[in-house]
């Protein structure tokens, strides 16, 4: 495949330019996923309450699941849009891909 309008699609090769805003939001909700797993894996340790250990992990799912979807429109707002309109539309077999891995 050719040189990408946008750089973000072929993994480990390109670079992504993202917003401040964006970075900072992802960063802070990894940051949270982070602390919230830390605390999952404290309470398996502790030997803490199954149900318990399961309702804080479905809530760090929502919580990644959120981060996806954030990443997802970013990326459908501007390299999808920039290769689409470049002519590249192969693009649109790459996002069907991810999102079967989403969906």
């Amino acid at each position: 495949m050719g040189e990408q309008a946008c750089g973000c699609c072929a993994p480990h090769t390109k670079h992504t330019p993202r917003s401040d805003e964006l970075k900072a939001d992802v960063t802070r909700r990894l940051n949270r996923a982070i602390g919230q797993l830390n605390g999952i894996k404290a309470m398996v340790e502790e030997d803490r309450y199954c149900g318990d250990v399961l309702t804080q992990l479905a809530a760090v799912e929502k919580a990644v699941e959120a981060i996806s979807r954030m990443v997802m429109r970013d990326h459908l707002q501007t390299c999808v849009t920039e290769r689409i309109q470049a002519g590249d539309t192969e693009v649109i077999d790459e996002v069907m891909d991810l999102l079967r891995k989403f969906g």
